[in-house]
């Protein structure tokens, strides 16, 4: 928890010191991205709040390859509350960056595209942070409705290095075994 508040901390004098996201160094991806590794459910573990999800919990996205070589995304929600009724949407990916396989640009309403970026990735693919050049937006997910508390506050601390501002950074309400 101290690690946390450190880190929050850290951000708002970053955020208060006037280095806005136009000043702050270009977003780095991660190296490479395995897409067949990277496909599969992911868990919202954290995000910055966005319009489009509004009165989300539960959130996950599903990713598969298609034949053309895109990506199908599949996300979905409880809408209101962990019993709340279910909302998903479809949409596609397609890679930008075919070096890395790390920058794509994800549509859920043609012919609008937006960038989806993975800037941070587990070495077993167990936890990917999904961001944006210009850092507007955020998810931190995960393969398990819960992350290691270790591993969240790690995530965190690089995303204080690349440049986020944590107090926009809200947890994801998530159906966990307890």
């Amino acid at each position: 928890m101290r690690l946390r508040t450190v880190l929050l901390l850290a951000s708002l004098l970053a955020a208060c010191g006037g280095t806005g996201a136009s000043q702050q160094p270009p977003l780095q991806t991660v190296a490479q991205v395995d897409l067949n590794r990277y496909t599969g459910t992911w868990f919202e573990i954290a995000s910055y709040p966005q319009r489009f999800q509004k009165g989300c919990t539960a959130t996950q996205a599903n990713y598969s390859l298609r034949p053309d070589g895109d990506i199908a995304v599949r996300n979905r929600c409880n809408k209101g509350g962990l019993n709340g009724p279910v909302s998903s949407v479809e949409g596609r990916a397609r890679v930008v960056d075919k070096t890395t396989n790390a920058k794509l640009e994800v549509s859920f309403f043609w012919p609008f595209w937006g960038d989806y970026w993975i800037i941070d990735l587990g070495t077993d693919y167990e936890f990917a942070v999904v961001g944006h050049p210009g850092r507007d937006y955020l998810w931190i997910l995960s393969r398990t409705p819960a992350l290691p508390a270790a591993t969240y506050d790690a995530i965190l601390g690089r995303l204080v290095a690349k440049g986020y501002d944590l107090s926009r950074l809200q947890r994801t309400e998530q159906v966990t075994a307890e």
